[in-house]
């Protein structure tokens, strides 16, 4: 009885999620990497060292007003040493 309604939510959900539906062909890979410990950097380290890993940080709470080159980042998700994808969001804390 729910069958038909999960195929429904899922036909809607996964394209939205960008879920690849197709051939294994069209499925690209993308290359992991361990992510980097970016705690007790400077954000600039932090966004210095994320772009060389092709890694997109996300500043929690920023500012316009933010020292990018005097705040130390304090927290980070995921944490160092996981296994990311190349493009993935890290998120930090300052």
């Amino acid at each position: 009885m729910a069958a038909p309604v999960g195929g429904q939510v899922f036909s809607e959900i996964l394209p939205y999620l960008e879920v690849n539906q197709g051939n294994k062909e069209e499925i690209e890979q993308v290359e992991e990497i361990t992510a980097p410990n970016l705690i007790g950097k400077t954000i600039q380290e932090a966004q210095k060292e994320a772009k060389e890993n092709e890694i997109e940080i996300v500043i929690e709470n920023e500012t316009e007003e933010l020292d990018k080159q005097n705040v130390i980042v304090k927290e980070q998700i995921p944490n160092s040493g996981i296994t990311i994808k190349k493009g993935s969001k890290m998120y930090i804390k300052y």
